[in-house]
């Protein structure tokens, strides 16, 4: 499941300040308008609950769609292009500063956000919209996949249906990385961000898009995936659906889910290091790209496994699903044919697994936070129990060493994702009409008087760090 991103915020933005323009003179006030929204928008999100924020995705969406189009029809116009077969006069008076929440970067005081970052150009406000667009796009791939783990179990269709979205999502998520990358590749060189402006970095979109890729592999082997299902059936005691048949997977079909988790897991790779060389990201995005790494590798692992036990060779089944928990980093003991850990590491285990469901239950942002490894542990153990008991008392089989076999694990399988670019959307016909009109200078006031810096009136309103909430007013008087 998709990283669970944070949204970032940001401050106000005047674009009439910033430029004007003779064929549309009311287009910069309109962009500032929708800007404000957004920012509105972006601020209100951040202070909702957990359950709340994922009822006002969409609302967010809503709201960076409408601002996309007038920022992206900005840049169009600020490069002389003609927009719907028309020009549009745009001539930059001073040069646009703004200020971005970065939420990927490293060294933040824990409980606390990070300081905005001030950047200069159009360029950096272009990257950061279309960042915080992918992140929606993530996030509401992940509230797709969480109805999955619910209690009560979908059908087959829902099933599908909510993975079909997940994918669409990824899918647009990985298109604004990579156009992102390919823009800061072309031209003149390289927009000059600041350095502490991680998220919209070169090597970061780089490493997003490798993980888009990655996730978007996955889920679609994902799709003709049984066993997820089957264990979260099993999991509950009052279901009997999953005792009536065990699915199966042809050895053809596991080959090429095999081949699309091997992929999945060379782009995992390459993500992590990416951000370990710029080693100013979060070490949660970090450890979470190993994860998904170890989690796509482990799950190679288990269809090359029923893969081999629909050859009738069971014994080499077993030896998968150890090669699987062993890239998974659990412990193995196959004297005893027995995966599970004894002890503390047993009760380790099963806090994890316990803590992981509370957090399905309750819709926690951080759920999934292990990109699934915890998951497929557990598919793995179930298919385990399953192999072991039929090797034991039908086949009898010798179980091979479990390492050699990942060196024979085929090579890597993308599905593509290049057939639906991302084009970055602008005003129609109609609505450049509307701006040939003369601004409303109502909106350019209004829009002019909302230039209050956000840090500096929650500090005024927090008081000085360490005072107790309400008394900030005894803390004015000298003792001096």
């Amino acid at each position: 499941m998709p990283f669970p991103f944070v949204l970032s915020t940001t401050s106000h933005l005047s674009f009439q300040a910033n430029f004007t323009s003779s064929t549309h003179p009311s287009l910069p006030s309109t962009t500032t308008s929708q800007r404000n929204l957004l920012r509105s928008t972006l601020k209100t999100h951040k202070r909702l609950s957990a359950a709340d924020q994922s009822t006002n995705l969409n609302e967010v969406l809503s709201a960076l769609t409408a601002y996309l189009k007038y920022i992206c029809t900005l840049d169009l116009a600020l490069s002389g292009a003609s927009i719907n077969d028309e020009d549009v006069d745009l001539a930059l008076t001073k040069e646009v500063e703004v200020e971005w929440r970065p939420t990927l970067s490293s060294g933040s005081i824990p409980g606390r956000d990070a300081d905005r970052v001030r950047g200069q150009g159009l360029d950096y406000e272009y990257f950061f919209v279309h960042q915080t667009y992918a992140a929606v796009q993530n996030t509401l791939a992940r509230q797709a996949l969480l109805g999955l783990y619910a209690s009560s179990v979908p059908s087959p269709e829902q099933r599908i249906a909510m993975i079909q979205a997940a994918t669409r999502h990824t899918k647009v998520a990985c298109s604004i990385h990579a156009f992102l990358v390919q823009r800061a590749n072309t031209g003149d060189g390289p927009p000059e961000l600041p350095a502490a402006a991680v998220d919209v970095s070169i090597n970061v979109q780089s490493a997003l898009q490798r993980l888009a890729q990655a996730e978007f592999n996955l889920l679609n082997a994902f799709k003709d995936d049984p066993y997820p299902a089957v264990v979260v059936q099993a999991r509950n005691e009052l279901d009997r659906e999953w005792m009536i048949k065990a699915p199966e997977i042809k050895k053809t079909r596991a080959q090429v889910l095999t081949r699309l988790c091997v992929g999945a897991a060379e782009h995992a790779a390459a993500a992590s290091a990416i951000l370990k060389a710029e080693r100013r990201v979060s070490k949660d995005l970090i450890e979470y790209v190993d994860d998904l790494r170890r989690t796509a590798r482990a799950r190679a692992c288990r269809f090359q496994a029923l893969g081999a036990d629909t050859e009738g060779q069971t014994g080499k089944g077993v030896a998968w699903i150890y090669a699987g928990l062993s890239e998974l980093g659990l412990d193995i003991n196959t004297k005893e044919g027995s995966s599970k850990a004894s002890g503390l590491s047993k009760l380790k285990a099963s806090w994890h697994e316990r803590k992981e469901d509370k957090r399905i239950g309750k819709g926690s942002v951080r759920w999934g936070s292990d990109a699934g490894k915890s998951e497929e542990a557990r598919i793995l153990e179930y298919l385990e129990k399953k192999l072991v008991r039929s090797n034991n008392t039908v086949n009898v089989q010798k179980v091979p060493e479990h390492k050699p076999l990942l060196g024979t694990l085929p090579s890597g399988m993308n599905m593509p994702i290049d057939d639906e670019k991302w084009q970055p959307p602008t005003l129609t016909e109609d609505e450049l009409v509307q701006m040939r009109a003369p601004p409303d200078t109502d909106v350019m006031e209004q829009d002019s008087s909302g230039d209050e810096d956000e840090d500096a009136s929650e500090q005024r309103r927090a008081g000085p760090a360490g005072a107790f909430p309400g008394t900030h007013e005894e803390y004015k008087a000298s003792y001096y």
